[in-house]
């Protein structure tokens, strides 16, 4: 059941990949609302984690999960709807993408400290009121927009169908390593999950009439390979990262503010590489781009699985840091940038929320393998490190495939699309009208 604790999160996070496309799929509502709702969401419910039992607590955890997955495609969708593709688009959306493996890592310092001072429950007090703070900030902040086609139809079954086949999925993977595949129930839910995903395309294909997921999107050059690539190499991300605290807190006894000191150098690649990769979209071939992003992952990965159990920070966790937070950020930013730039405004949503799943959605279904593979070859828990080293080799395993599927599907020219294109001009001046007669409504 502990396995489940820093997974509930990212869990229900992809879960709202579906419904949060409400807002953007043919215009059903506004951008900002669902931004500044979701907050607050998120917040109350991670302030109710320090009152729960364990149970609970991973139920709460899962919830405060919804928050983000409705924040995280708006909050993209707002930034392509902004930024006209270009430049400033291109650093937008690097800076973004900067703010996982920054916030990841400021996370850890700072909660690692109050964890070792203080009781548990004040990680979360922490969490609640900072997350307040950016609430109002986001409030102020976030731009007025008007739903384009504010009668547009939801996509109801569809969602519910995608939900599930992707929390199905994930779920019995993440469950494997506590109950083992013998289980019934194991084989049971992924045949649902699969069957889920089956029945998902066929409706969406050949029945929805404003599908939640247009399947015209996969058609676009080299899209569906750059989803691939991405979703295994944030597996392999998910895994490095996972095995990283685990082997500092489990098997070199670092504190946990240590263990979030060791971190921090994520926010300087992180932070770096953002800017970097904004120039390098409009520069560089996507496939050199998405090499690079693969192959900082992987090279990771072999440094932790090949280091030995006792040895000093310097030798080979902290290159495999300073390395692995360029890798996040080359990928998403290029993926978000060619994404977005290939769809009309009003389909930004989609493009931004299926990233922003792929995201969430690989670093959580990575460690689920992770933890199977550990499972099967720790000797029972009698060997731990060689069961930490099986699952680090698998994240290899995930790069090493990915790095494939580019070399040999990602054939995409860099990116120097520059301003709207007339459709999106159209669309813009709608919801200009659109916000311009709600002000006149209100006044």
């Amino acid at each position: 059941m502990h396995g489940w604790l820093p997974l509930t999160f990212a869990q229900a996070h992809p879960g709202r990949f579906h419904p949060s496309r409400w807002t953007t799929r043919r215009g059903v509502w506004a951008s900002q609302n669902p931004v500044r709702r979701s907050s607050p969401l998120g917040r109350l419910l991670a302030w109710k984690c320090i009152f729960a039992q364990l149970h609970r607590f991973c139920i709460l955890r899962a919830f405060s999960g919804v928050g983000g997955g409705i924040m995280v495609p708006n909050a993209i969708a707002l930034l392509c709807i902004t930024f006209p593709p270009g430049p400033k688009r291109n650093l937008a959306l690097g800076m973004f993408g900067a703010a996982a493996p920054v916030g990841a890592a400021g996370g850890s310092i700072f909660c690692g400290v109050i964890f070792q001072f203080a009781a548990w429950k004040w990680v979360f007090i922490f969490l609640a009121l900072l997350g307040l703070v950016v609430f109002g900030i986001a409030f102020i902040a976030t731009p007025a927009d008007a739903p384009l086609a504010p009668n547009g139809q939801i996509d109801i079954v569809g969602s519910v169908l995608g939900v599930s086949a992707l929390f199905l999925f994930n779920f019995v993977w993440n469950q494997a390593p506590v109950v083992g595949w013998p289980t019934p129930y194991e084989y049971i839910l992924l045949i649902v999950s699969i069957l889920c995903a089956a029945t998902f395309i066929f409706w969406e294909a050949r029945i929805a009439k404003e599908p939640v997921l247009p399947l015209s999107i996969w058609t676009r050059p080299s899209f569906g390979a750059i989803v691939a690539v991405v979703c295994l190499s944030l597996m392999g991300f998910g895994v490095f990262l996972w095995y990283l605290f685990l082997w500092n807190t489990n098997l070199r006894g670092y504190s946990l503010t240590a263990t979030g000191a060791s971190v921090a150098p994520f926010i300087l690649t992180a932070g770096t590489m953002a800017v970097i990769s904004a120039m390098l979209v409009s520069r560089v071939r996507v496939e050199i781009i998405m090499a690079l992003g693969v192959c900082s992952i992987g090279i990771a990965n072999i440094l932790l699985a090949t280091m030995p159990v006792h040895e000093t920070y310097w030798a080979q966790v902290f290159p495999a840091i300073v390395i692995a937070g360029a890798g996040p950020d080359l990928l998403l930013t290029a993926a978000q940038v060619i994404a977005s730039n290939a769809v009309r405004r009003a389909e930004q949503g989609v493009a931004g929320s299926l990233i922003g799943v792929v995201n969430t959605y690989a670093l959580s279904t990575g460690l689920g393998f992770a933890g199977t593979v550990e499972t099967y070859v720790n000797d029972h828990g009698r060997d731990v490190v060689k069961g930490y080293r099986g699952a680090l080799y698998l994240g290899i395993g995930f790069c090493v495939l990915g790095l494939a599927l580019n070399l040999l599907f990602v054939r995409m020219p860099a990116d120097t699309k520059r301003g709207w294109d007339e459709d999106d001009l159209k669309e813009r001046e709608v919801a200009s009208a659109g916000v311009e007669e709600k002000s006149s409504a209100e006044a």
